[in-house]
């Protein structure tokens, strides 16, 4: 009579291999998951920083216009201009977990017509040297100034961690966990005509 000498544990191996297999890619898709969700956290960040800086210009409009209308009688149409630009800046928010192309371009548009006309309000004040002397104008030149370059600064890393979570999610295999989790690839800011630097204001040389 033929012997089975095959050891229990031989027979168990099929089984303790394929649950170290199973553990291994559950704990590698953790992993990958994990990551990709600190990453797009990362993004959301970054984007929380932009959104805050272009808050801070709009709400230092107020009080521009508020020092700016007592010197400029016959400005009420440009003053009115960066009112209106800065309504529409304001209204046109983006939905951090879908920052696609369509909505950061809306985006984009709306603070860049702001910035614009900012800049032709400041070009104005040029012809009027009573206000260019008013140490409250001043102040929120400079105001203004720090706030376009701290929004230069917080564009550029927003662009430069989206970039990051975008490769990520792109990059095999990877791409396959993401497309099965729903990770969508960000948009960024558009480098068109200096807007790599925000909206430019130079105040430099207004009011100096």
């Amino acid at each position: 009579m033929e012997r089975n000498t095959s050891s229990p544990l031989m027979k168990l191996f099929p089984y303790i291999a394929a649950l170290i297999l199973g553990l291994a890619l559950f704990f590698w898709v953790k992993g990958v998951y994990n990551s990709m969700v600190a990453q797009e956290e990362d993004v959301k960040a970054a984007w929380s920083q932009v959104e805050n800086q272009y808050q801070r210009r709009a709400d230092l409009i107020p009080n521009l216009v508020n020092t700016v209308k007592g010197y400029v009688l016959h400005e009420r149409t440009t003053l009115t201009s960066v009112i209106n630009a800065r309504a529409r800046a304001v209204a046109v928010t983006v939905d951090p977990s879908h920052l696609d192309e369509e909505s950061l371009a809306s985006f984009q548009a709306a603070q860049n017509a702001l910035g614009t006309s900012i800049s032709r309000l400041m070009v104005l004040m040029e012809s009027y040297p009573d206000l260019k002397a008013n140490e409250r104008f001043g102040e929120l030149q400079a105001q203004l100034e720090g706030t376009e370059n701290r929004i230069a600064v917080e564009r550029k890393r927003f662009n430069e961690t989206a970039q990051k979570y975008n490769r990520r999610i792109r990059s095999f295999p990877d791409t396959l966990l993401a497309g099965v989790f729903g990770f969508e690839p960000k948009a960024y800011f558009s480098a068109e005509s200096g807007a790599e630097n925000a909206p430019a204001v130079n105040f430099s040389e207004t009011g100096r």
